[in-house]
């Protein structure tokens, strides 16, 4: 009886039902506990992802199991992800970063758009390259996306066009924004010229109360008239940006700002690494994404450069090209790795700033790639 037991239990047990690919995927998740913990890699989304991925992973637990009748009751994670599905959540990440984004230094030099944009150039050849290995023109539109180096933009348009390849777009999209600091500066040191990199920039100038009110209201408009399918995402940032400018609804930017954005990031971190379950991870078009991603993230720096390049010889040797780098939107490291190598060339160097005007152009361009593309092949 005793050993009966034991053997029921053992047999209803996850061990039992435990794979090879299960322990891969558990072990990858412990290396992404990791690089969370102990190296910090963008550790806000990055551990709850990587828990996400050890949950979905532990067999029986049936956490995304959808219900099989409406009278039946789905896993705890599974109605967590309609959020990601419907793209509530990446909707909702957008207003806390427009709450907690100054849009001033881009407002004082309206020519960063054109670094934002050239920013987005990855997006383009990471497509066609993904076209060209055959993945679908949905596929290819998801995993370009993560050359803007935008975690909650690359998850908004892939739950929509390629859900399938969440997982690896999402953990792809955001380790690369953590490697920014290992990533860009080689690609900035070979662009551009040591007296480049030495360029001073003059003081931005102030800007005022008005424009900055202005500013998400015209930008909302004139975007989401131009792109609808954009209006969740550039509604959202320009709404939380108003919410900051304003000065008149202070409660409400300071609960945007820290305590719905963290909930949000909890549950968003979670549930998309709940979907890296070791059947749809493990496969070789995973190896590819994470390639692909890669090359978009450097073609994007590239761009950002070569259009801070035509700048600095526009404007006489005023604009420092590094800057352009910023215009990939991973708000603000990009901006401060702008700003480490500019002081690395010139001490006197104080770019933080300057950067900025691309760097929140970037998340602009990187929201209206993606409404572009949802326009085309959604």
């Amino acid at each position: 009886m005793f050993i009966d037991s034991l053997k029921t239990i053992w047999e209803s047990s996850g061990f039992a039902a435990l794979t090879w690919q299960h322990a891969v995927m558990l072990i990858v998740a412990c290396i992404l506990v990791y690089l969370a913990i102990v190296k910090k890699f963008e550790p806000l989304l990055l551990l709850p992802i990587a828990f996400g991925v050890l949950l979905a992973n532990l067999p029986l637990t049936d956490l995304m199991e959808a219900p099989l009748t409406s009278s039946d009751s789905g896993g705890l994670l599974y109605y967590l992800y309609l959020g990601v599905k419907k793209g509530i959540y990446p909707s909702l990440i957008f207003l806390g970063i427009g709450a907690m984004t100054d849009f001033g230094p881009l407002i004082a030099r309206p020519i960063s758009l054109f670094m934002g944009a050239g920013a987005q150039l990855g997006i383009a050849i990471a497509f066609v390259i993904a076209t060209i290995l055959g993945f679908t023109p949905e596929a290819a539109a998801s995993i370009g996306i993560i050359g803007g180096a935008d975690g909650p933009t690359a998850i908004f348009l892939t739950s929509k066009l390629a859900p399938d390849l969440l997982p690896a777009i999402a953990i792809a999209a955001y380790s690369y924004m953590a490697l920014i600091p290992l990533i860009q500066p080689p690609l900035m040191r070979m662009i551009t010229t040591k007296k480049e990199r030495e360029i001073k920039m003059e003081q931005l100038r102030e800007v005022s109360k008005l424009e900055k009110i202005c500013f998400p209201i015209v930008v909302t408009i004139f975007c989401v008239l131009l792109l609808p399918s954009v209006a969740p995402l550039i509604g959202m940032l320009m709404l939380g940006n108003l919410f900051k400018e304003s000065g008149v609804v202070e409660r409400l930017s300071s609960t945007v700002q820290n305590a719905l954005i963290n909930i949000v990031t909890i549950f968003l971190g979670v549930t998309v690494g709940a979907t890296a379950v070791a059947e749809n991870f493990l496969r070789p078009e995973t190896l590819k994404i994470i390639a692909l991603g890669l090359a978009a993230f450097m073609f994007s720096t590239i761009g950002g450069l070569l259009i801070g390049k035509l700048m600095c010889w526009l404007s006489g040797g005023k604009i420092n090209p590094l800057i352009g780098s910023a215009g990939v939107s991973a708000v603000p490291m990009a901006a401060r790795v702008s700003q480490i190598e500019g002081q690395k060339a010139n001490p006197a160097n104080f770019l933080l700033m300057h950067a900025m005007g691309p760097n929140v152009a970037g998340v602009i361009g990187s929201a209206i790639a993606a409404g572009i593309l949802l326009s085309l092949f959604g």
